[in-house]
């Protein structure tokens, strides 16, 4: 069986839809999928054992330079390769316009959301076969859900498996080390610079090396100044995102704020803190086991704003705390 997956984006999205590959590959024997997804993220599907071709798409930068990309026919060569397979099915994971816009282009029938459960109640319209799944739940389960309806099967019982292979991903390392995962979009998404700081310290007088990751110019230099002066604190050199996993899968424990690299080191078994501000971890925080949430308790908490200051009654203290239980506790397993 042959079928077609749309889901572009974020990368938190992404790496919540590999269980769902995970649940239909042990149901269906030989079953494969083929899967659209931003060219940013290509990277992940194609270390799942159930995706046979990965179709890169572009629409962030098509929208940005539209008549480059039609004078160039990137965008043709697109809608043909689209066209090239006739499909089993084609499963619209996405549940939005942009999505259900690209499967005017395939062959074969198309699964999605109903109208109630989609992001985006119109992109139902454009589906052969609709299906409801509640709202009030993890966004990784919500898919697993979808797929199950969508291929004809039960929902297996159970933790949802990624299907990642850690091992084979992770960098032999010298020396066991922290990864700390400080960058992020939402200006207030960001752990104050001086917990970061304070953490660091803590740690590396324990005797654990830290690494910091960057990826863009204010993240390196943010980094720099919360390793400068502290011994086994490092920061990385500048690397992709398969480069990034490599790094995250050798790690013995993460601190993550609220970013789609947090989703990628429990996608690869990496015990983690998750760090929440404005956010709420209860649909779309991190998923998997060795995963702890820690929420702020200020007034500004779980606001979903982009900007307000939200992380009162988070401390390094509290931080260091937790993640020394965790590394505790991932000892003794």
């Amino acid at each position: 069986m042959r079928v077609l997956l749309i889901k572009t984006s974020s990368l938190g999205d992404v790496i919540h839809t590999l269980p769902a590959l995970t649940d239909a590959a042990r149901t269906i024997p030989g079953i494969q999928f083929d899967w659209v997804v931003e060219e940013g993220f290509a990277e992940i599907p194609a270390w799942h054992p159930a995706v046979a071709q990965v179709i890169p798409v572009a629409i962030r930068r098509w929208r940005k330079h539209l008549w480059q990309t039609l004078k160039n026919g990137e965008w043709k060569r697109f809608k043909q390769r689209l066209g090239e397979t006739h499909y089993d099915l084609v499963i619209d994971a996405q549940g939005l316009l942009k999505s259900a816009w690209l499967i005017r282009y395939v062959q074969g029938p198309v699964a999605g959301l109903d109208r109630d459960s989609a992001r985006e109640p119109l992109a139902s319209h454009f589906y052969d076969r609709r299906y409801a799944v509640a709202r009030d739940q993890h966004a990784l389960e919500r898919t697993r859900q979808l797929f199950a309806q969508a291929l004809g099967y039960a929902v297996p019982s159970g933790l949802g498996d990624y299907g990642l292979n850690r091992a084979q991903l992770a960098d032999s390392a010298a020396q066991p080390y922290l990864l700390f995962l400080h960058g992020t979009t939402w200006a207030s998404k960001h752990w104050p610079e001086a917990d970061w700081r304070a953490l660091a310290e803590r740690m590396s007088a324990q005797g654990w090396a830290i690494r910091l990751p960057w990826g863009n110019a204010s993240e390196k230099a943010r980094a720099e100044r919360i390793a400068s002066g502290i011994e086994n604190a490092a920061v990385l050199p500048k690397l992709n995102l398969a480069g990034v996993a490599k790094v995250i899968a050798g790690a013995s424990a993460c601190v993550a704020v609220d970013t789609g690299l947090g989703h990628l080191a429990a996608a690869l078994d990496v015990p983690s803190i998750s760090l929440y501000g404005p956010t709420l971890p209860g649909r779309v925080g991190a998923y998997g086991r060795g995963q702890v949430h820690l929420c702020a308790t200020g007034p500004n908490a779980g606001c979903g704003d982009r900007h307000k200051p939200c992380f009162e009654g988070l401390d390094a203290e509290r931080v260091a705390h937790e993640l020394q239980a965790l590394l505790l506790a991932e000892e003794a397993v």
